[in-house]
């Protein structure tokens, strides 16, 4: 959320990071809803004051035996209390609105992404590794997945409906063995503590983290009014909601390998084969809570760390900077990592990192207090997957796929296998 002293000062800066995110320009009626509440508010102090006074001025006309006057400040009195809570309404509704109005508007964008209207506009920053060179063509890999015996879609469907899939034995084990082994990578050699957190939040945690209320028709909702976590960004990262934090005990980095659970509502008929695009996937989170200096820093450092997770699996891919037109609504930067699939002979998505400046903080009250002990600040928060599963399982099984259709482990994930090389069709 944005702060509404901040758009007052620079409501140009405002529509103009607007216009680059391809949205109309909401400046004018921001702040001149933002001055309407503010005169009701200080016509609410106004009453307050006098009313006051009045009720002193009582005392001293009665004291005097000013029974007139004494009569006549009453009934100043009682009109106040006729008139405030009429007042104190219209202020809680023009505060209501105006918070509702800030927390659909996305974040500012840093001056250094590129401009542009979606993803044809991204820029790539760096390719890392080569595609795998086969003279045999390459299957996609629900085609390798149920040629195996081990992917079944059926199945998923006859207990769930479309986009779910049901995987058994070793295709099983390779799904846990992909998590467990991001899990471990990001705990032991890149600083992050794991944490075992809620698949469902209330209504505040995901307020906090910028889905609620814009992208509730993108979320599950359960009967009692809790929500599926559509990624365990909006746990960890509401770790420290309402939290006074100590500067000096920054960064906290966090890490959570869980399903995530997403509506898809915005991708009828985008990748309905296989379990590219699905209701219900793995993913091991990464989550970042920083001060303000150290936020862009950290922010290539998540990416490297989630980069880290595909060079060890040998997997060829590319980071890609986001344009203002594909960004996240709560990102001010998005770095993506794009996976080269040869199944489809194209580069898919496989993560985001995200630094969102104290876009999140501030919808979570979240601050901490500087060194020098005076005053508190919001927290900078990112986040990014390190990596989606179930796309890394994908990925593997295309570019592991050999000529019989049988998938070769990638050595990063034999202690993780039981003793399993190769994953060939059940007998």
């Amino acid at each position: 959320m944005l702060d509404i002293k901040w758009i007052r000062d620079n409501a140009e800066a405002l529509d103009a990071a607007l216009a680059k995110r391809g949205a109309e320009p909401l400046a004018a009626s921001l702040i001149a809803l933002d001055e309407k509440r503010r005169s009701v508010v200080q016509s609410l102090q106004d009453m307050q004051a006098r009313r006051n006074a009045a009720s002193k001025e009582i005392g001293a006309a009665m004291g005097k035996k000013d029974m007139e006057l004494a009569e006549k400040l009453k009934a100043e009195i009682a009109h106040f209390k006729d008139v405030m809570p009429g007042a104190e309404e219209e202020e809680r509704q023009l505060t209501a609105e105006l918070t509702d109005q800030l927390s659909r508007i996305p974040n500012i964008p840093l001056e250094d992404v590129p401009v542009g209207k979606d993803e044809h506009d991204n820029v790539v920053k760096r390719v890392i590794g080569q595609k795998p060179g086969w003279n045999h063509p390459a299957k996609e890999h629900y085609d390798l997945g149920e040629a195996l015996g081990y992917m079944d879609f059926e199945r998923a469907a006859k207990l769930s409906g479309a986009r779910f899939t049901v995987l058994t034995g070793p295709l099983a084990k390779l799904e846990r063995a992909l998590g467990q082994f991001m899990l471990d990578l990001h705990t032991t050699e890149h600083g992050y503590t794991e944490v075992s957190s809620p698949l469902m939040v209330r209504d505040e945690a995901m307020y906090g983290t910028g889905q609620l209320p814009k992208f509730a028709e993108d979320l599950f909702r359960t009967t009692d009014g809790r929500w599926l976590i559509p990624t365990a960004e909006v746990t960890l990262t509401n770790l420290v909601s309402g939290e006074i934090l100590e500067q000096e005990k920054l960064p906290l980095r966090f890490t959570a390998l869980t399903p995530s659970f997403r509506s898809e509502a915005g991708s009828a008929g985008r990748d309905t084969r296989g379990m590219l695009r699905q209701h219900q996937f793995w993913k091991c989170e990464l989550v970042s809570i920083t001060d303000a200096e150290s936020a862009i820093d950290e922010h290539e450092r998540m990416t490297a760390c989630a980069e880290e997770v595909l060079k060890r699996l040998g997997l060829h891919f590319r980071t890609m900077t986001l344009c203002t037109g594909d960004m996240g609504f709560g990102s001010r930067k998005t770095y993506d990592l794009e996976v080269w699939l040869p199944g489809q002979n194209t580069y898919r998505e496989i993560s985001s990192c995200s630094v969102c400046g104290d876009f999140q903080g501030r919808r979570m009250n979240a601050r901490y207090r500087g060194k020098d002990g005076k005053g508190t600040t919001f927290v900078h928060t990112l986040n990014g997957s390190g990596t989606a599963v179930g796309r890394a399982l994908i990925a593997v099984m295309e570019n592991y796929q050999n000529e019989d259709g049988s998938i070769t482990v990638p050595d990063a994930l034999l202690p993780y296998m039981g003793g399993i090389t190769k994953i060939e069709k059940a007998a």
